[in-house]
Order: C-alpha cells, then structure tokens, then sequence
C-alpha cells in the first residue's frame, strides 16, 4: 500500500508542476506584453489570479476564503500570511482582489519560465544582503505611489514542519508604519497538508484561508513595530490554533 502512496505522490508532485508551467507557456505572450509597463501591472494581476485558480483547482484543492473585512478599491495595504507551502503564492492570489506586489526571496528567479516573471513583477530580496534588505524599502514606495499594495510573509522563509507559526521579521511592519498603510493579517489553515516542501507528501482536499480584521496604522510611529508585528503574529497563531483542535 505505501508503494502506491509514494507513486501517487511522485505523479501529484509532476502534475503540480505542470499546471504552473502550462498556462504560462499558452498566456506568454500576454503575459509578456502585459510587464512591458509598470503601469501595465493590473492586467498582469488578473492574469496571475487565474493561473492561481487553474493550480488550485487543477490539484483538487477546494479552497474556501472566509473575510471579515474585504479591502477596499484602490486603497493600498500590507498583507502578511503564514508561510507553510508552495501553495502560499496561489492561494493569495485567490484570495486577495486588489493588486499587490509579492516582495518575495531572490532565489525563486531562477525557476525556469516562472523565474523570468518573477524577478520582473515582484521585488526581490537576498536576506543576507542588508544593501538588498534596504532597496526593499525604496520599490516597495514606488509601487505603493502607484496604488498598489504589498503582501509579505513575515515569517522570513518556510519553517520547520513541527513549528506552528514561526516568530515574525519586522520589514513588512516598518513598511506599513512608514507608509501608514493598514496590515491585513490572512491565516492560511491547510496548505501544510495539502502540498507542503515535503516531496513524499501532499493530496487532494479543503484548503482554507480567513481574512481578518484590518490593523490600522495611522499615527503608529516606527518605535511601536514591534509591538505591532506581535499583535499581528498572535491574530494568526490564535486562528491556527482554532483550526487545529
């Protein structure tokens, strides 16, 4: 029987890949034209939310997004998750309407296809260089003068499985204090078990996420980030912890 699981799992693994190349080969060419100008980056958007979906859906995820604030058009926020699968990316994506910027690891441009988008759409960081840690900041205020918003997982990386929510770096909440933009803490519940970075694992199932109540930050100034960045971890380990009993 575990000879059968493991293939299974092989195949889920080949598949999952497949389904993230697939759609950027057959949309290149929109895909393309559409990075061509900053300006241009809503029409990337919208593109990238139905790959997310086709992923999603195409790996028999059943995914549910409860909110209990929806952002509002053309208004600009810092979203954080938890950070626990490949998923994490997608399932953002669905969740979320309003045109963001991942700022996201530098290592991931050099994916194949996925990468040459990548490192074009989103602002890339190498934590161990504080030069790139700080020209984070300055593309980051680019894009939010373009009216688009910021998602960060504060996490820093992927934990280890057995660590429910790993402690929170501060980047994504001095960038909201800096530009007074709301945080908007998402919990995502099941992307662990559905497609975790464990090869030898994942299937078909729910996948849930929930939007919670928006943390303003106007009038906040940068000595309260820490403060702010810990309210806002224990929103989402206090949903996990909901989730998992």
């Amino acid at each position: 029987m575990k000879v059968f699981k493991y293939i299974f799992w092989v195949f889920y693994r080949i598949w999952f890949y497949i389904l993230v190349t697939l759609p950027i080969v057959i949309l290149f060419p929109i895909l393309l034209i559409s990075i061509l100008k900053e300006s241009w980056y809503p029409l990337f958007f919208k593109i990238a939310r139905l790959w997310a979906k086709i992923i999603l859906i195409g790996m028999g995820f059943r995914y549910t997004i409860e909110r209990e604030q929806i952002p509002e058009h053309n208004k600009s926020y810092m979203f954080i998750a938890n950070h626990t699968s490949m998923t994490d990316i997608m399932l953002m994506l669905v969740a979320v309407k309003n045109p963001f910027v991942f700022v996201g690891k530098a290592e991931l441009s050099k994916i194949p296809l996925f990468g040459f988008f990548y490192k074009r759409t989103c602002i890339l960081v190498d934590r161990s260089s504080p030069e790139s840690r700080r020209a984070v900041f300055l593309r980051a205020q680019n894009r939010l003068k373009q009216g688009l918003s910021i998602c960060i997982f504060p996490e820093g990386g992927v934990p280890d499985e057995t660590i429910l929510l790993d402690q929170f770096k501060d980047g994504a909440f001095r960038l909201a204090i800096n530009h007074q933009i709301p945080i908007v803490p998402l919990t995502f519940a099941d992307n662990k078990k559905r497609f975790s970075y464990t090869f030898f694992s994942g299937s078909p199932g729910r996948m849930r996420a929930k939007i919670h109540r928006f943390i303003p930050t106007a009038g906040l100034t940068i000595d309260e980030t820490r403060a702010l960045n810990e309210s806002s971890r224990k929103i989402v380990l206090h949903q996990l912890k909901i989730y998992n009993t």
